[in-house]
């Protein structure tokens, strides 16, 4: 039977999940930081080390011995300006809480090289010779190139040269297909699920935000009508863009692979923006960082609904994060019972957190404790009582041991060579992930929350957030309501 009408014969309405359906107790598979490596590596291998080298001894060469003076006054200014924009750029990124931990050492000294690197160019031009000149002013995108290698290294953003152009040149998404096409598409033999870039009124929360993204499965488009289909929101790290989970997680094959194995049945996925842009850490929160949470819980279910037909039925939308993200799934799921059910904790937080306790509070409320406390996890739980329905996975992780040739220190062995890439997490571990899966799941077991806990060991990346999702995706598409597949 074609797969159209075989979709087109299941029930249109949302079906009632049956009892919630055991939680994984798999481990992720041990090979999953081997799976993104299909190209140049950008976090460790030689790439990323042949730039920085070929960096510095660009640098060495533009600097040469020259004139008295430039050895004596010159040199000394461009050191000192590198000096300074190296502290001045950790200062900014101290005072703005723009990540958990604080960055690798190595970061900076790039930043003070680049920094350096421009005032060579600028303050040697006169004294230097043509071919030194080329070599300051190569020695500049060098630098700046070596700096975004590194800051690339610790929050694991792009895993491979080829993933970090695609992105850089804004390439379309796999499947992607423009809204207005989709009347075409409906009711026909649609094999593969779609990418739609959308525009979501913020007409609820006034939040700014960026082109978020839906995947409509192929069940979407059988029939007449689009049928009533379950939801999973899907929230990125800090630093982010809401393609993150396509790109740099990339899920999607996996996703289209269940898919098939499913007869096209799959839950509408929304790639929300939580953060309006790159470095901006909302946490998922309202303050003055803008109303992030009102954009998730009443712009984003809203839209899906009247746009593409989606369940309106809590036990029917799920959310899973990654990083930050995760933080923000189990807020949302404390907080707002009444919009979903179902929550995957990827490597998140105990709870909104942007530095210390008093700096979260000021920086993310505004120094209003009593808002810090609203969106506090643990605090919701226990104001709010017995939950009904309510079930989570937490994915959490446990540094691997440090040794002689760790990278900041979380690396032990060249067998953990593709566990860099900290995804905001450097060798100092952030004690607000440490152990907050097993306080938060404590705290949600005393209320009613059906929740587990698999802990791997591991880098902060998004070779580990895709996997989590992977494995946990069919608990997933079962608690929605919908069946899977018998070899999944």
């Amino acid at each position: 039977m074609p797969v159209a009408r075989a979709l087109l014969a299941a029930p249109a309405a949302p079906v009632t999940p049956p009892p919630p359906p055991r939680l994984p107790s798999a481990n992720l598979n041990p090979n999953y930081q081997n799976t993104f490596h299909h190209g140049i590596s950008l976090l460790h291998g030689w790439f990323p080390l042949t730039v920085e080298l070929v960096a510095v001894a660009a640098l060495i060469l533009a600097i040469g011995w020259r004139t008295k003076r430039w050895r004596l006054v010159l040199l000394p200014v461009c050191a000192l300006l590198g000096a300074a924009g190296a502290v001045a750029a950790w200062a900014y990124v101290n005072d703005q809480g723009l990540a958990s931990d604080p960055a690798p050492l190595e970061l900076w000294a790039c930043v003070g090289i680049a920094v350096a690197a421009i005032a060579v160019a600028a303050l040697g031009w006169r004294s230097a010779r043509w071919w030194r000149r080329g070599l300051s002013v190569l020695a500049v995108p060098l630098a700046l190139l070596s700096t975004g290698i590194v800051l690339n290294q610790w929050v694991g953003y792009y895993p491979t040269v080829q993933s970090a152009w695609n992105a850089l040149t804004a390439g379309p998404l796999p499947n992607q297909t423009d809204i207005d096409a989709l009347a075409a598409l409906r009711n026909t033999n649609v094999t593969a699920g779609k990418i739609v870039p959308v525009q979501i009124p913020d007409a609820g929360s006034g939040f700014p935000h960026r082109t978020e993204y839906v995947y409509l499965p192929p069940a979407w488009f059988a029939g007449p009508t689009p049928p009533t289909l379950p939801v999973v929101m899907m929230i990125g790290g800090e630093f982010n863009t809401p393609a993150d989970w396509i790109r740099s997680g990339q899920i999607m094959p996996e996703v289209d692979k269940f898919t098939a194995a499913n007869g096209g049945r799959a839950p509408i996925l929304v790639f929300v923006d939580s953060s309006g842009s790159f470095n901006n850490d909302t946490e998922c929160v309202n303050g003055p960082r803008g109303d992030a949470a009102d954009h998730l819980t009443r712009d984003v279910p809203g839209y899906l609904e009247s746009r593409f037909g989606a369940s309106a039925d809590p036990a029917n939308w799920a959310v899973v994060g990654w990083s930050m993200g995760g933080t923000c799934a189990v807020d949302l799921a404390v907080m707002h019972p009444e919009l979903l059910h179902t929550f995957v904790d990827i490597a998140g937080d105990i709870g909104p957190v942007s530095g210390t306790k008093e700096q979260t509070i000021q920086r993310l409320f505004g120094g209003d404790a009593d808002r810090w406390a609203a969106f506090d996890p643990l605090t919701v739980m226990a104001k709010h009582g017995p939950y009904t329905g309510t079930a989570g996975l937490f994915d959490d992780l446990t540094p691997p041991k440090s040794g002689p040739g760790s990278h900041g220190g979380r690396q032990s062995s060249a067998t953990d060579d593709d566990a860099v890439g900290f995804g905001g997490h450097d060798g100092v571990v952030d004690t607000g992930e440490v152990g907050a899966a097993e306080k938060l799941c404590t705290q949600g077991r005393e209320v009613g929350i059906d929740c587990t806990i698999h802990t791997t060991q591991g880098g902060h990346t998004w070779q580990f957030a895709s996997a989590a999702f992977t494995s946990s995706f069919p608990w997933i598409v079962a608690r929605l309501g919908l069946p899977v597949p018998e070899a999944t």
